[in-house]
């Protein structure tokens, strides 16, 4: 069988009452690459708990694959912490086996970045906490100066924040930064407006970053419109500008937040981009989960829910396979709108099978007025994913994803993963 040809289970489901075995493991390495847990078997196995294998390339232009859809045969439980990143950040390894420094403060933070040769290692692992509940107004964080820690031209970094930590500052990963991870870290209401993104990912004039991993992170802000600012209260939670690529955004947990993840800085940012989106909860957002220009993105076992203005809005040209979701409460869940050419869609084995189900999980949808747009409103594919993906991975069922999910998804959860059985 070619490579790249996708394996298709029969979405069998694991025995009823089952629970997960195994607890979250301990401590975060952070480091060198190992085996992939959990990873793809053998050709023509289908795991337990519904999931359907997929061989190391990935995607045909068949027909979507078949997912369990859970029920009381699919319990949800935690699985040990992933050592490297599964998706197209599969290159990441961060810091690797170099000592670990610890840091308290922003300032530290940025001292720690700047004194490090820049190739080697570098594990952060930071310790500082901010009360969120000292900002009586979120609407007077906009007029402040934004405040940023800078990774630039600097390679092989892992930031791990400690359980409990908390940064009221934002991550910018900058130029030719290559090999970062940021894990276990919590963003909120940050400071500067339209000028602070929670995680930045951008090229520059000195190159563009590549193989990032940004995993079980929380990142909030408000859903306040404030007076004169609207929906630029605050920027991007995660953001991806400019080239970036090899991107691997993993069991992170975004919400009460107007514009979540950018995925191209403007509808002349053609540079191809490859990310993957898993196990991520987008609540209670107001668009952007993401917004796609160009390239090539993986959405698989998100979970969406309390979308106000659209969901993956998918511009100029790009591609998305989107795969084992679980959408409900949204607003135009999947579309493509507002750029001057449309993108394109694969969808697969998610919660919402055909328009029957828009009623059921509370999917609703409004017209746009931007030439060219098309909405999924017929639930089908536009286009299959033109390319081979490169990673083998298996497809949660939706049920399991609804239910577990919420318990390891975003920081302080020891970096658990979804088991399902």
């Amino acid at each position: 069988m070619d490579a790249a040809e996708v394996l298709r289970g029969t979405g069998g489901v694991g025995t009823g009452g089952q629970s997960a075995s195994g607890g979250i493991a301990g401590g975060a390495s952070g480091g060198a690459a190992s085996a992939l847990g959990g990873a793809a078997g053998a050709a023509g196995m289908v795991g337990s708990g519904g999931k359907t294998v997929v061989a190391t390339g990935g995607v045909s232009a068949g027909a979507g694959g078949v997912v369990g859809t859970g029920g009381s045969s699919v319990t949800a439980g935690t699985g040990s912490p992933e050592t490297k990143p599964l998706g197209y950040g599969q290159g990441t390894t961060g810091g690797g086996s170099a000592a670990s420094i610890s840091v308290d403060t922003m300032d530290a933070l940025q001292a720690a970045i700047e004194a490090y040769s820049g190739s080697g290692g570098l594990n952060i692992r930071y310790t500082g906490k901010f009360n969120f509940s000292t900002i009586s107004d979120p609407c007077a964080q906009w007029n402040l100066a934004p405040q940023i820690v800078e990774i630039k031209k600097k390679n092989d970094i892992t930031l791990l924040g400690a359980d409990g930590s908390a940064a009221n500052f934002g991550i910018h990963i900058a130029s030719s930064s290559s090999n970062i991870i940021v894990r276990n870290m919590t963003f909120g209401l940050l400071p500067g407006g339209d000028g602070a993104d929670a995680i930045s990912i951008e090229g520059m004039s000195g190159g563009v970053p590549n193989n990032i991993w940004i995993d079980h992170n929380e990142l909030f802000s408000s859903m306040a419109d404030c007076a004169g600012a609207g929906d630029s209260s605050f920027d991007g939670l995660i953001d991806l500008k400019k080239g970036a690529d090899n991107v691997t955004i993993s069991y992170n947990h975004l919400h009460d937040h107007h514009k979540a993840s950018l995925n191209g800085f403007s509808d002349s940012d053609t540079a191809v981009r490859h990310v993957t989106y898993h196990h991520n909860i987008f609540d209670n957002i107001g668009s952007r989960t993401p917004l796609q220009r160009g390239g090539y993105s993986h959405l698989l076992n998100n979970y969406f829910n309390k979308i106000e203005t659209s969901g993956a809005n998918i511009r100029m040209n790009g591609y998305a396979l989107i795969e084992g979701n679980y959408f409900e409460n949204v607003h135009n869940p999947v579309t493509s709108r507002d750029s001057s050419a449309i993108g394109y869609w694969e969808l697969r084995g998610n919660n919402i099978t055909s328009p029957a189900d828009f009623t059921k999980f509370g999917i609703t949808w409004g017209t746009s007025s931007s030439t060219p747009s098309k909405d999924a409103t017929d639930w089908t594919t536009t286009a299959s994913f033109p390319e081979a993906l490169g990673y083998a991975y298996s497809v949660d069922s939706v049920q399991c994803l609804k239910d577990g999910l919420p318990s390891v998804a975003g920081a302080g959860k020891g970096l658990a993963t979804l088991k399902c059985k």
